[in-house]
């Protein structure tokens, strides 16, 4: 019985390239698993529901003029912000209140929120009054 040795020669190439088509071989596995791997995203029906729909309303009440701040809100959206009941009595006396309203809501939409509301010291008073009824109306419309 004689065995005879064998002796496997290997040159440094064919190591290399042994070595690169692992590397490839499992680089391709790890790949096909992150982009097959069942995740499960947030379908639109399954997302949280931060307001119930429809138009909210928040009395204020300036300079002896009443009128009411309507916001009209979606599931999870803020969509419109406006002064209901604002006759030209209000306009005349009041002429911060329209561009005050109109810059307090532009960033609300923007951010859909009403922290870090930036204002105009000359119509500090009035912004905070006009946040303060949309904050009173966003409470309305919150789901509970």
């Amino acid at each position: 019985m004689s065995s005879k040795t064998k002796i496997l020669i290997l040159k440094k190439r064919e190591i290399i390239y042994t070595a690169i088509f692992i590397a490839l071989g499992v680089t391709l596995l790890i790949l096909t698993i992150l982009m097959f791997h069942p995740n499960t995203p947030a379908l639109p029906d399954q997302t949280v529901q931060t307001f119930v729909p429809g138009v909210y309303c928040s009395p204020l009440l300036l300079g002896g003029n009443a009128m009411e701040l309507e916001v009209r809100v979606d599931k999870d959206l803020i969509h419109d912000i406006r002064l209901v009941n604002a006759g030209e009595a209000v306009t005349t006396t009041l002429p911060l209140m329209k561009p005050s309203l109109d810059s307090i809501a532009s960033q609300i939409y923007e951010t859909q929120s009403t922290d870090n509301i930036y204002y105009e010291s000359s119509s500090q008073y009035t912004s905070q009054m006009l946040i303060e009824a949309i904050n009173d109306a966003l409470h309305r419309a919150r789901v509970r």
